[in-house]
């Protein structure tokens, strides 16, 4: 990246630049020539950073997704998986309103807004908006009515081995916005390619002798198409009523081929193939009016999703021997079933809410398991353990308060607790209850124009994965996990420190502290038999620094040109279940860097530019086995954009242009790896190839 980046410095002249206030853009000193301005936000009295489409002139942007990823310094942050809506996790307002939408999330509403229905992006710290949740920097999107219109994004990806090509990605969203009525439909199909390459693997034994080798070939197939469509309707009195409705499937297909050559024994060639299908939809409404001296939110929410999975591994040898092999097949029904109320009012100096939400969420599960015969057919082996059914109950309610202590200085606080009933039908049934207190105090000040600084103190309850009180297997690295009925949510103190700093013509820059003390923390545990499960250890501790910073370049004479940078470092901590000793947290990434300079040249609709992705992973750990599986460790990538292609933008992107590889090194033991002997050590060294991405993107 260093040559790139030093020949672009080279090809670009030094322009000393003046900034022209009436028209938010620059010229040069001697006026011959005219450069597109980088997004300079308007500051207000209370703090707040204010953009407008006209700020983001120069990326030429199709929608707000595309508008908030160029804002300088700011991250933008999705919802994180929980079950029930409970306090907002996402960084993204939609006019003042957090999505209560739970599989249409924040990226698909955003890149569905069309540039012409923004009037203003507010970045803003979230204690201010007083939503129980929000910290940090926040965007509120603001919409104005507009025509009916349409957007389109086409999407194709191409590599030249392992993987199909790609040519049918992409959404179609069809929306009209009114004084009174909004509403939105949209048509897309997800698709995934990924998880392909091939090269090569060894078996050693535990003295380091090679005694298989292995030719791997891999290849993912994934699309996911989808139906969509949201309506608002808000009264002359104030009243707001919504209702959104979504229809998805899924269509995954891997496949991974394997040539074994044998030191001592019959060389072999193993096919292994899953099969993934489901299909679900999720039915949502809300209706917001006043009453009294606030206003009452009331929330429902359904959602449903019947899934089947098929995972095959069989061994062809190369004489006469019959082939040998293994099934595990399932069937899965899950669903969800929220009401919410939320109601807001002004007393006392400061803005009070009060929330109350019932969650309803189950999971039924039929999983069998196969033998290959000699006659070729499977036939089923006893699998209790995989078979039943998951439910939890969950009622939560949370008080919180907002009011300004000073002209800079805002304070929220919030209290409750959930109560929650877990019952596990099948094997081992277990029916318990829990009552866990939550709540969060954050704090935000405006220490002078231009520098903000929060603090958040919470405690949060985590989210159950209900298969892990199931068994199942993994045929394809011949791994069983144990079901478990005494799963817990972990539980956790959380501090967030964040500040933003406004660099001028130089860009913004983001700095965040934070740390968490966790209880019940769930890791891999030993339990009867000498197998292993999905379970529950004391504690768990992580503390980390992360900075996002957008650097705009003009002052040093590249003009249009920027540079995106994310760094990010953690440390983790837990006590080994099997050993006691002190470690990291399994594949925990715990170094991030993320690095883009993007160049829109001045005075054309040109843009290209080159970057480079990098993840430290740690080690993970199970009971008979550990060592270490990532990927890259760095990619690299470059793309060229043309902002006006018969009114469209294109965008061509060549991702891993310095052969980023998938590894593994893992260490596989007879029994628990703290007692028993080692059987065998497998290296993994594979090709991921140069990926070509293209996107459209147009309007109608």
């Amino acid at each position: 990246m260093g040559v790139a980046a030093a020949a672009l410095v080279a090809a670009t002249p030094y322009v000393a630049l003046a900034q022209d206030a009436d028209e938010g853009r620059q010229t040069d000193e001697e006026g011959q020539g005219e450069v597109e301005a980088a997004p300079v936000a308007t500051e207000t009295a209370s703090g707040a950073r204010v953009f407008t489409p006209a700020d983001f002139e120069r990326f030429a942007p199709r929608n707000a997704l595309d508008m908030l990823s160029e804002v300088p310094g700011f991250t933008l942050r999705g919802e994180d998986s929980q079950r029930g809506l409970g306090q907002a996790t996402s960084n993204v307002l939609i006019d003042g309103q957090r999505i209560t939408s739970k599989s249409d999330g924040i990226f698909a509403q955003l890149e569905r807004i069309a540039t012409d229905r923004v009037e203003r992006i507010e970045i803003v710290d979230g204690a201010t908006f007083g939503i129980p949740g929000l910290s940090g920097q926040v965007a509120n999107v603001i919409t104005k009515p507009s025509d009916i219109s349409g957007q389109f994004t086409y999407r194709a990806s191409f590599r030249p081995k392992y993987a199909e090509p790609s040519f049918i990605g992409g959404e179609v969203s069809l929306s009209g916005s009114g004084e009174t009525l909004d509403w939105t439909v949209a048509v897309a199909n997800g698709v995934g390619r990924g998880a392909a390459g091939g090269g090569s693997s060894f078996i050693f034994d535990p003295e380091g002798a090679i005694i298989e080798s292995r030719d791997v070939r891999q290849q993912f197939v994934g699309d996911f198409p989808r139906i969509s469509g949201n309506v608002e309707w808000t009264s002359h009195g104030g009243t707001m009523v919504n209702a959104r409705a979504n229809y998805s499937r899924s269509y995954q297909n891997y496949r991974e081929d394997q040539d074994r050559d044998r030191v001592i024994g019959l060389d072999a060639s193993r096919a292994f193939e899953n099969r993934y299908r489901d299909w679900g939809y999720e039915l949502g409404a809300d209706v917001e009016f006043g009453l009294g001296p606030g206003r009452l939110k009331l929330i429902g929410l359904e959602r449903y999703t019947r899934a089947r999975s098929r995972s095959d591994s069989v061994f062809d040898f190369a004489d006469d021997t019959p082939d040998s092999g293994s099934r595990f097949a399932s069937r899965s029904e899950s669903g969800e079933r929220i009401a919410r109320g939320e109601y807001a009012w002004d007393m006392l100096g400061g803005s009070w809410q009060l929330d109350a939400e019932a969650a309803f969420n189950r999971l039924d599960r039929t999983a069998q398991l196969f033998e290959l015969g000699p006659d070729g057919e499977f036939v089923e082996l006893d699998f209790p353990g995989g078979t039943g059914g998951v439910t939890e109950d969950r009622y939560e309610s949370i008080l919180t308060h907002s009011r300004s202590l000073a002209d800079n200085l805002t304070l929220q606080v919030g209290a409750g607790a959930e109560y929650s009933t877990l019952s596990q039908t099948g094997a081992m049934g277990l029916t318990r209850s829990f009552w866990r207190p939550k709540g969060s105090a954050t704090f935000a000040w405006q220490v002078e124009d231009g520098l903000d600084v929060s603090l958040e103190l919470a405690r949060r309850v985590g989210q159950l994965s209900f298969g892990d009180f199931l068994a199942s297997v993994s045929l394809n690295q011949g791994q069983e996990n144990a079901g478990n009925v005494e799963l817990v949510p972990q539980q956790s103190w959380e501090a967030q420190f964040d500040t933003t700093k406004r660099l001028g013509e130089w860009g913004s820059t983001e700095l965040r502290v934070y740390a968490r003390l966790i209880e019940d923390f769930i890791e891999f545990i030993p339990v009867e038999g000498g197998l292993e499960a999905r379970g529950n250890i004391d504690s768990a501790s992580v503390w980390g620094i992360r900075s996002n910073s957008t650097f705009q370049l003009a002052p040093l004479g590249l003009n249009g040109m920027q540079l995106d940078l994310t760094l990010d470092s953690d440390w983790t901590s837990l006590e080994d279940p099997l050993t006691g000793e002190t470690r990291k947290w399994s594949e925990n990434q715990d170094i991030e860097i993320d690095a883009t300079l993007r160049h829109d040249i001045p005075g054309s609709d040109w843009a290209y530019g080159l970057g480079l992705d990098y993840n430290r992973t740690q080690p993970f750990y199970r009971l008979s086995e550990f060592g270490r599986g990532y990927e890259g460790p760095t990619y690299t990538f470059a793309f060229i954009e043309h902002k006006d292609v018969f009114g469209m933008t294109a965008n061509l992107t060549v991702f891993n242009l310095t052969d980023g590889r998938a590894r593994l090194d893992r260490f596989v033991y007879d029994g628990y790896r703290d007692r028993s002997p080692l059987l065998f050590r497998e290296t993994q060294d594979l090709s991921v190839q140069p990926i070509f991405n293209f996107r459209l993107t147009g309007d109608f």
